[in-house]
């Protein structure tokens, strides 16, 4: 047993995002500065979109990509952003970690890094501190710079102490890997099981990998790094918050709720962005439905004050 475990440890140790032979705090100390090593998956993500050229298309791979973009923007929004940074809702343990292991197949890492990463933007948000705001480190740095860095690569479990007591969470954020070997795998054998029983879908295994994994997912990503880097230039201010937030309909459209970014970082703890009934958040929406369903509970909406404090910048007169 001893000598397969050696076998297999260099395999753990390299998927293994907790692994670092000269310590997190050391690697946390290193200069911010843009590292080839850390955009190589970045750059097979995108390239795997050209596989395209190769797979060709069909309605069938066409939906399965849309449908994975809204399901997992509603992962990384409702239940990474909401519930793991921001805990605007309670669940069940077990649901806790089905929710944690459904969020590892956006490609984002693991639930407790993106957690303590956010955690860190409120607490810094548009100063010198934060690793990833456009105003202070450029447009391109806020939005996908940033993520080259080995600097901002482990994670900082003194951030998210909460998240770090369940031990299941920690695992499927040390392999997060997990989720996007996962999706691969299923993409794979749902389109190879359409191509053998029914032809006339059009489709393939690699076509359903290229459409649902490498499309999907890149789009998933900009999209998601938009209320980084544009929700914090574009946009119309609610609140005089001491940064830079804006609010966006269009990117509330096309993240499910994320682009009310003013409002959210006005008061972060509700799980509604869309703090007005004509502000449309469909995350919001999906998590009032599973609170009827008892999924969840002890959803969290906005207080009085700040709907007072909107109205008084509301009617105020013009300066």
């Amino acid at each position: 047993m001893t000598s397969l475990g050696n076998l297999f440890s260099p395999l753990v140790r390299l998927v293994d995002s907790d692994h670092f032979p000269q310590g997190a705090d050391a690697v946390r100390d290193l200069p911010e500065r843009f590292e080839w090593k850390r955009a190589v998956p970045f750059a097979f993500l995108h390239l795997g979109c050209l596989g395209v050229i190769w797979t060709g298309w069909s309605w069938t791979a066409v939906a399965v990509a849309v449908a994975l973009y809204v399901v997992r923007m509603f992962a990384v929004t409702a239940i990474y952003h909401r519930y793991f940074c921001h805990r605007a809702y309670q669940t069940s343990r077990a649901t806790q970690f089905l929710f944690a292991l459904f969020g590892l197949t956006a490609m984002q890492r693991g639930p407790l890094w993106w957690a303590a990463v956010h955690r860190h933007h409120h607490a810094h948000s548009d100063d010198e501190h934060d690793i990833h705001s456009p105003g202070v480190k450029g447009f391109l740095w806020a939005h996908i710079g940033w993520l080259t860095s080995s600097k901002n690569f482990p994670t900082d479990y003194r951030r998210v102490k909460d998240l770090a007591k369940f031990p299941e969470l920690v695992f499927l954020n040390r392999f997060d890997v997990i989720g996007p070997a996962l999706l691969l795998v299923l993409l794979y054998a749902l389109g190879a099981s359409l191509e053998a029983f029914a032809p006339g879908l059009g489709t393939s295994g690699m076509q359903l990998v290229v459409w649902g994994f490498f499309i999907s997912t890149t789009v998933l990503f900009h999209a998601t790094c938009f209320v980084n880097s544009l929700a914090h230039c574009f946009g119309n201010k609610r609140f005089d918050n001491d940064d830079d937030s804006r609010n966006s309909f269009l990117l509330a459209i096309i993240t499910l709720g994320e682009g009310w970014h003013n409002n959210h970082h006005q008061y972060q703890a509700s799980a509604r962005q869309g703090f007005y009934w004509w502000e449309i958040d469909v995350s919001y929406y999906i998590i009032r439905l599973m609170g009827l369903l008892g999924i969840v509970w002890n959803i969290k909406s906005v207080p009085v004050a700040v709907y007072d404090k909107a109205a008084r910048r509301d009617t105020a007169p013009a300066k």
